[in-house]
């Protein structure tokens, strides 16, 4: 039987149309699939995603992250699939069952997406692929601006591990050196230049050797690759290493996935669920949670931003609703095709920083999440110089009144931690709109096309268990009664609300 392969991006995907790379645009539906979606509407029958799941196996990496977790949740809680063998980094099969909760439906699997042959014994990968129906690949690094030989590896050498793995279910892999996969741009629409994984591969490699064996994890030397990421990624059009090998993924997917059906899922900011398993749950300080713990502190009194820019969220529960249904969709059909759904709200519902900062006031005026009785109004910047110079006024100005009691005990010790603290507290702030400031004047949309074509041939059943109408949310409601009430619980362990 022919596996589904289903990929999922976990994070903010930006990006340039210069690149040769599927847009969700130039993937329009099938003539046979716009009949059957057609036919959907008039008979309301749905998609079928109770029936495509029962008794289907499925192999998911990145199983422990935020997205794998909530995944597999609802896949156990909302469809009678079958196995879910989900692969684990740990010592041994013990340490692996360990890592999961008693259901018998979840098979552990020890194994790296970053090793040859997935880190699995040949035995056991070929039984696994014989026995599996759909393929989920999850596992990522979601840093923006980490070193390029550590981003290459997971986000592009390991989907290819993967996908090759799929076709020919054979263990003599290519390793990351070896690579000839690559993608090329389009001459026609673009000046960049050629896109070459093999080439990228080979110089993040050279520039490690350099450096010697014995200093790779060296302070130097990650600046150097860091530095060398970011540089990669401009001269192709990217905002950040991430999205460049996010970008690079995809080309090469496209080029090696043959007669395999392949979906791929692109999430814009993915925060706390909207409704499940229950509301404002999240794992980990992500995306835009340092904005809103900074602002909370009285840290962050301006944002290099443009106010009336939107900037995208969609709650996690909605990207897990949304790829079920669209796996089934496609999985009926079982054509040898890529498909490519952005699920966002930008279009739909959007958000605008004006919006988003005003609602953070509100909410942390009442309560907020340091000893400071008042929070400013977020102040906006398009100069990064600007920007700096009023964040160091305005901490400065924070920091008087504990250098005051200082002076008055003659604590010199207390006078020289406020200012490292000061000091701190401004290169924080920098760092964090230097990271976002992509965000801040990012005026692009993402094209939901294919998202809301699949809500409308959902049933009004389907449509109940798998909500994915990010138009239902409340943006105001979401983010002071949802979101910020789970970010102080399930992040920063702090159960106060607002009254």
């Amino acid at each position: 039987m022919r596996k589904y392969c289903s990929v999922l991006y976990d994070g903010y995907y930006p990006c340039f149309p210069c690149l040769h790379h599927p847009l969700e645009s130039e993937l329009p539906a099938s003539v046979e699939e716009s009949a059957a979606a057609a036919a959907a509407d008039d008979d309301n029958g749905g998609i079928g995603i109770f029936e495509f799941f029962k008794g289907k196996n499925i192999f998911i990496t990145g199983a422990t992250g935020l997205l794998g977790k909530a995944l597999i949740e609802k896949l156990l809680r909302s469809t009678s699939v079958g196995k879910i063998y989900v692969l684990i980094k740990a010592e041994d099969k013990e340490a692996a069952v360990d890592r999961l909760r008693k259901e018998e439906k979840l098979i552990p699997v020890v194994g790296n997406v970053c090793d040859p042959n997935l880190g699995m014994d040949l035995n056991s990968s070929r039984a696994i692929m014989k026995d599996v129906d759909v393929i989920i690949e999850s596992a990522a690094s979601t840093t923006l601006n980490d070193r390029y030989d550590f981003l290459l590896d997971i986000n592009v050498n390991a989907p290819q591990r993967l996908m090759r793995k799929v076709e020919i279910d054979d263990d003599d892999e290519m390793s990351s050196s070896s690579s000839s996969s690559s993608s090329s741009s389009s001459s026609s629409c673009c000046s960049f230049s050629r896109v070459d994984l093999a080439d990228e591969i080979s110089l993040a490699m050279k520039s490690l050797s350099c450096q010697g064996a014995s200093h790779h994890q060296d302070y130097h030397v990650t600046k150097n690759l860091k530095r060398l990421g970011l540089e990669r990624a401009d001269i192709f059009g990217w905002y950040n290493t991430y999205h460049l090998t996010k970008a690079m993924c995809e080309m090469v997917l496209n080029e090696i996935r043959g007669d395999v059906p392949v979906l791929i899922i692109r999430p814009s900011v993915i925060e706390s669920s909207y409704k499940e398993p229950f509301p404002g749950w999240i794992q980990g300080n992500r995306m835009f949670d340092p904005v809103i713990i900074s602002y909370g502190k009285g840290q962050l009194p301006a944002f290099l931003a443009d106010p009336q820019v939107n900037m995208d969220i969609i709650p996690l529960d909605m990207v897990v609703n949304s790829t079920i249904a669209a796996i089934a969709k496609h999985g009926i059909v079982h054509k040898p095709e890529l498909n490519v759904y952005h699920v966002a709200s930008g279009v739909v519902n959007p958000l605008r920083f004006y919006e988003f900062f005003e609602i953070l006031h509100d909410y942390f005026s009442s309560t907020p999440l340091s000893k400071m009785k008042n929070i400013s109004k977020i102040k906006y910047f398009t100069s990064f110089d600007d920007f700096s110079e009023y964040t160091r006024d305005v901490i400065s100005k924070c920091n008087e009144m504990g250098d005051d009691a200082a002076d008055q005990i003659d604590g010199k010790m207390l006078q020289k931690l406020g200012k490292q603290s000061k000091k701190a507290k401004v290169a924080y702030a920098e760092q964090l709109c230097k990271m976002y400031k992509f965000l801040g004047f990012f005026e692009g949309r993402f094209d939901t096309g294919n998202t809301q074509k699949l809500l409308k041939e959902m049933s009004k059943e389907e449509q109940l268990n798998f909500e994915v109408d990010a138009t239902n949310i409340d943006w105001r409601k979401y983010l002071l009664e949802i979101h910020i009430p789970g970010l102080r619980k399930h992040v920063l362990n702090d159960t106060r609300t607002s009254e």
